[in-house]
């Protein structure tokens, strides 16, 4: 699985370049399982490659949403700009968080994160460019650098496209250098990585900025897709969401966010119809999923792929 990995991803992209011409897709749709897609992605650089289990990055994917609609609908800022603007917003958030969260370690870690995005979602609440409740309607998506219309669906989905094979490149460039092997060595025994020298302390903040950062290029992506931003985005519920995204399609594994957040998204969408019954559904579904796949969906797939491999070789 190891060797047909970079295949896969050209095929995916390639799939994706084409998406916008079958008529059975709804770009819409689409749209936000890329943004979604990339969250998750962030998140399980943090979970599956430093060991982090963080409840808050909530905070910086709805915090980033509030920025860049705030600065590109009362400032008028282009989307690019508008876009940096939460990703500066959320890298600085996710210092400051991290800076107090890496103090400590497991549990307690996690509900550090938890207290402070709710921090946050309290400010997105009271603060007044916010606008409590209603948030922020009516979002223009603007043009990019001032010549492509992104009122077009088609024009904003290979804009969306774009900005989610820069993140996911970053995040895999990062996963396969030095800096993301001390990762994987802090993850697998910290006590051992601290004895050989490194500072697990910068390296464990330095993970969280970047995933802070580039879960806030997704709630900014995201809320120029819809032209909305609201306080869904920073609820607890979106923290635990991208948590069952990163579970479900397998921690640790390039692809594993991107199949999670598509399988959540797609069910949500379609069961939606069904009222309040769907959380219920849902909710069997993710326990069916987390026990007959331990993995995530592609971990099982790589560990059916690599006992293949190994039987063929003894054979």
């Amino acid at each position: 699985m190891k060797n047909t990995g970079p295949y896969v991803q050209w095929i995916l992209l390639a799939l994706l370049l084409l998406a916008p011409f079958q008529d059975f897709i709804y770009i819409i749709f689409l749209m936000k399982v890329l943004c979604f897609a990339l969250f998750a992605c962030a998140f399980n650089l943090l979970l599956g490659y430093t060991g982090l289990l963080s409840f808050g990055h909530a905070a910086f994917f709805g915090g980033a949403a509030y920025i860049s609609s705030h600065v590109c609908k009362e400032w008028g800022w282009t989307p690019e700009l508008g876009i940096l603007a939460g990703m500066v917003y959320a890298g600085v958030t996710g210092y400051i968080v991290g800076s107090l969260a890496i103090r400590r370690q497991g549990i307690y870690f996690a509900m550090i994160t938890l207290a402070l995005s709710q921090l946050i979602f309290f400010l997105a609440l009271q603060l007044p460019f916010t606008k409590g409740e209603d948030g922020i309607q009516g979002v223009p998506r603007g043009h990019f650098l001032g010549l492509i219309n992104l009122s077009d669906d088609i024009s904003m989905y290979y804009f969306v496209l774009a900005i989610f094979v820069a993140g996911f490149v970053l995040i895999q460039r990062t996963i396969h250098s030095p800096f993301g092997q001390v990762l994987k060595s802090i993850r697998e025994n910290e006590p051992r990585a601290i004895s050989l020298g490194y500072d697990v302390a910068k390296f464990k903040l330095l993970a969280f900025v970047i995933s802070a950062t580039i879960a806030g290029m997704a709630g900014s992506t995201k809320s120029l897709v819809f032209q909305l931003a609201s306080l869904t985005d920073v609820h607890w519920h979106m923290s635990g969401e991208v948590v069952l995204m990163t579970i479900l399609g397998g921690i640790g594994t390039v692809l594993g966010p991107i199949v999670g957040a598509t399988v959540v998204v797609g069910l949500q969408n379609y069961l939606a119809g069904i009222g309040s019954f769907s959380t219920i559904v849902l909710g069997a579904i993710f326990v069916i999923c987390v026990l007959a796949f331990r993995r995530g969906i592609v971990g099982e797939i790589q560990e059916l792929w690599n006992r293949k491999n190994q039987s063929k070789a003894s054979s």
